[in-house]
């Protein structure tokens, strides 16, 4: 081996450089800080602006109803209304689009309830005095006479041998679109009778 050789293999292995090492370091310090910020507006143009909000109530979406008994009067009935009341009480549906039946405090064969806050229909009652210019409405053939009340529409028949009346509260809108199936079983259960206003001939 030559002096030469030998010199070589004595000498130390060239260290690594540090000025490489340094440079990779830094650039993986900033490389990942702007990574990070590119993903997070990426992700924040993704995102909605706003959460959508939940639809509020209506007639007929579900939500939870009371089944308490809802108060009615009961008041005495003639043996006749009284046959005719106990008909029309047995034909009407457990449900009016999508209100359930509720329970009454009194009279079952002459009351009935419906969602909450509570449509009521009451048989036997006494027919309002029509006025020329008051406005009826027949719907599905029985003709009906419509009362604006502080909370409810309260709709009665002007039509029939027995009076029915159905209040309907403003929180479910238009009255009259909710009697179309009690007028059905109306017609089925209570005869027609006179006089009858104009306006339910015309």
């Amino acid at each position: 081996m030559t002096q030469s050789s030998v010199a070589e293999a004595e000498r130390p292995a060239k260290a690594p450089d540090r000025s490489n090492r340094s440079a990779a370091l830094i650039a993986t310090a900033v490389a990942l800080p702007v990574t990070l910020l590119v993903g997070a507006l990426a992700f924040a143009n993704l995102a909605p602006d706003n959460p959508a909000a939940a639809p509020d109530p209506t007639p007929t979406t579900a939500q939870p109803s009371s089944t308490a008994p809802v108060e009615m009067a009961a008041p005495a009935l003639a043996e006749r209304p009284a046959i005719v009341c106990r008909a029309l009480l047995a034909q009407l549906p457990t449900s009016i689009r999508d209100l359930p039946q509720r329970p009454v405090t009194a009279g079952p064969e002459q009351n009935a309830a419906y969602g909450d806050p509570a449509l009521t229909v009451a048989c036997g009652g006494a027919e309002p005095e029509v006025q020329q210019t008051d406005h009826v409405y027949v719907v599905n053939a029985v003709c009906w006479h419509a009362t604006e009340r502080a909370d409810v529409t309260e709709l009665t028949t002007v039509d029939r041998e027995t009076a029915v009346t159905v209040r309907v509260p403003h929180f479910y809108g238009e009255g009259l679109q909710w009697v179309a199936p009690i007028s059905e079983t109306i017609v089925e259960s209570i005869r027609s009778a006179g006089p009858v206003p104009s306006g339910c001939t015309s």
